[in-house]
């Protein structure tokens, strides 16, 4: 169905603050998303999306908008096609492509995504979880292939197809604007203390303790290895996708909790998350963030540690 109101008109409705800052948040947000559209870096039903009433249409079509953005700030030059991942950034002889998914905030407990001021509530660290895991093997299953669960079918990735190549780098932007709950703050970190990409692919959970029965003393502390969550109903959702050699095309996670005051120059939490079986590896400090997250391999564990990063908006750590 076509839209029936302008993009102006849809952002002023999007965003009615009443405020000085407020008429410089729509006039940029038009700007850079009508620069999106007319330049081709968005699919055909873009504009669409971006004017109908669909809150989550919106935000993903948004978060593509406001990631390809941060893209170019960084002086890397996205491109995009029909029928293949949302962008492709060549720099220095690597094809680099970026899929992105704003995952919605089906499952989590009404009290957190409808939350009253007052009101005690805590943070549902296993539902934001499960959405972090369903939004990563979503766009996986894009580039790997899946079976279709009602039909039995088998339903190609893009490897199969040859959009993108074996020796192409693939990540996955996943933007937690629609997961955030009290106060509205980011939830890019989890039970752990890790962000929820880490907990998500490398099978980090929250901190133990351990204690002798009959001492009581402690005998070692530290992250429990926690490879699967549970689902509600009983299904066991894997969390170390990163150590599973099946997800090697997977290049890396491009966390971040973006929205539209990031283009008034307020910095978002921005995270990566290598993949340390990547058969093609990202490059560091290649995309805009705060901090990088890779893991070392060794003989009968493995050690998860930060790098420095990009600061967002294309700020290098000084």
């Amino acid at each position: 169905m076509p839209h029936t109101l302008t993009l102006e008109q849809a952002i002023a409705q999007r965003f009615p603050y009443h405020s000085e800052a407020g008429e410089r948040i729509r006039n940029h947000v038009v700007r850079v998303c009508r620069y999106h559209i007319d330049s081709g870096l968005l699919d055909s039903d873009a504009e669409q999306r971006l004017c109908g009433q669909n809150h989550f249409r919106f935000w993903q079509t948004f978060s593509e908008v406001l990631l390809a953005d941060q893209l170019a700030k960084v002086g890397l030059r996205p491109t995009h096609a029909q029928n293949s991942p949302d962008f492709l950034v060549e720099h220095d002889g690597q094809r680099i492509w970026v899929e992105v998914t704003a995952p919605e905030p089906a499952g989590l407990p009404p009290i957190w995504v409808n939350h009253v001021s007052g009101n005690l509530v805590s943070l549902p660290h296993e539902e934001l979880l499960l959405r972090w895991t369903s939004a990563i093997k979503e766009k996986a299953d894009k580039l790997l292939g899946r079976t279709d669960p009602k039909t039995g079918d088998y339903v190609p990735g893009y490897l199969d197809k040859g959009v993108v190549r074996e020796q192409d780098a693939y990540v996955i932007a996943v933007n937690g604007r629609l997961l955030r709950g009290f106060g509205g703050a980011s939830e890019l970190v989890g039970i752990s203390q890790f962000p929820f990409a880490v907990e998500a692919t490398l099978a980090i959970g929250p901190l133990q303790v351990s204690i002798d029965a009959t001492t009581l003393k402690k005998l070692s502390s530290g992250h429990q290895h926690r490879s699967f969550i549970r689902k509600p109903k009983g299904a066991d959702v894997p969390t170390d996708t990163f150590l599973d050699p099946g997800f090697s095309p997977i290049s890396a996670i491009w966390a971040v909790d973006v929205d539209e005051m990031m283009l008034l120059g307020q910095a978002r939490p921005m995270v990566i998350v290598h993949n340390p079986s990547a058969s093609i590896p990202l490059a560091r400090n290649l995309l805009p963030a705060q901090e990088e997250y890779a893991a070392r391999s060794y003989n009968d564990y493995f050690e998860v540690y930060l790098e420095d990063g990009l600061l967002a908006n294309g700020a290098p750590r000084a």
